[in-house]
């Protein structure tokens, strides 16, 4: 793994894969700078305007994140994601991230690429960072600024892009399958594929918003594709329908189809991984907010959270007859999107049965010719 470190002499002396293979240690973890964006993305889960002054006061000042980051290294962490809302918002980013690259991290960022400028690409150049994912809405002026709401954001996204290209700064790339871009996504794949040796990944699942802002949802919900829509898609794109049909029966864990089973959490949340939200609440996993499965890391310490908190969230059990008797024995799980936060997102409950979900799993089925057994 080549990666140019400075500082943190100590820690880069254990070797990699001892540290990684501890039992029950951390190994990457996320730290939402913001929540502010400098885009309204119409999908968006978690965005508040820019110069939202509260939402300022709220987040993680810089030493906070310095600690968080110095208990998670102590506890096994190698690389860490920076992402928002839009971190380049925060006037202190070229702190945070030098920070964490002098502590021995690999450290990742997530941006709309709008706000890139000479400066972060220099400071990108003298310390590289393992990658910048970008998010691409559109390949026409139109298309873009339909979904992020923003005028003259196309040309600011292909400005910031393009410096981060021509300088060889290492970008993978996304997109969000929407209604507002369907038309566009076979353009949006090209224009991401020609440039990167990477990797382009695109998502037809949108989560609701944290703050469960119901005008924002019905938004959210007006962008999502149809069941079938989301299939067909998948199957004209040859590398995601072919990752489908070679792995659908190994995308989870195989004990998540146990029926005599009742716990909810069968997933990887806070195996070796956690996210931290803008305003200091360890998650297990950057999608779980219910108010039971967060901790106060301003109050608490991380090893709390670890090895006390986690353990219990992840021993939560249901007996919602209706989930333990569809999800639990539900022969296609592997192809659906139910997860303990999104059900949670959709409907307040973390064992509830979402029907849309259902519906995409067996889409999915049989686009595959697998039997469905789903609802």
């Amino acid at each position: 793994m080549e990666e140019r470190f400075i500082g943190s002499a100590a820690l880069q002396k254990i070797p990699l894969w001892d540290r990684m293979k501890k039992e029950r240690d951390i190994i990457s973890f996320s730290v939402e700078l913001t929540a502010r964006c400098n885009n309204n993305c119409r999908h968006c889960y978690i965005n508040l305007p820019s110069g939202d002054r509260y939402a300022e006061t709220k987040e993680l000042p810089l030493e906070k994140i310095e600690n968080i980051a110095d208990q998670a290294i102590s506890m096994g962490a190698v690389w860490c994601l920076l992402t928002g809302g839009e971190p380049l918002l925060r006037k202190d980013f070229a702190e945070i991230y030098l920070s964490l690259k002098k502590k021995g991290l690999l450290v990742s960022v997530f941006t709309n690429a709008v706000l890139i400028n000479s400066e972060h690409i220099k400071l990108f150049k003298r310390y590289p960072p393992r990658d910048i994912e970008v998010t691409v809405y559109g390949v026409t002026g139109k298309t873009y600024e339909d979904v992020t709401g923003k005028p003259g954001s196309f040309d600011a996204f292909m400005n910031g892009l393009n410096l981060l290209l021509e300088n060889g700064i290492k970008v993978r790339f996304k997109a969000m399958a929407l209604r507002s871009n369907v038309h566009e996504l076979p353009q949006i794949s090209r224009f991401c594929r020609e440039r990167t040796k990477d990797y382009f990944r695109f998502d037809p699942f949108l989560n609701l918003r944290f703050d469960r802002n119901a005008l924002r949802n019905d938004e959210i919900k007006r962008e999502r594709l149809l069941p079938q829509e989301i299939a067909d898609i998948e199957e004209a794109d040859g590398e995601r329908y072919h990752v489908l049909e070679d792995n659908c029966d190994k995308l989870i864990n195989p004990e998540f189809s146990n029926i005599n089973c009742s716990h909810l959490f069968h997933c990887g949340a806070g195996n070796g991984s956690f996210s931290v939200s803008y305003d200091g609440h360890f998650r297990l996993c950057s999608s779980l907010c219910n108010s039971g499965c967060v901790y106060d890391l301003k109050s608490g310490s991380l090893a709390d959270a670890w090895r006390t908190f986690v353990p219990k969230v992840r021993d939560k059990r249901s007996n919602e007859k209706e989930f333990l008797e569809k999800c639990r024995k539900c022969d296609i799980i592997n192809l659906c999107m139910w997860c303990p936060a999104h059900a949670d997102l959709e409907t307040g409950r973390m064992d509830a049965v979402v029907d849309y979900f259902c519906e995409v799993a067996r889409a999915r089925a049989a686009m595959l010719k697998e039997p469905s057994a789903c609802g």
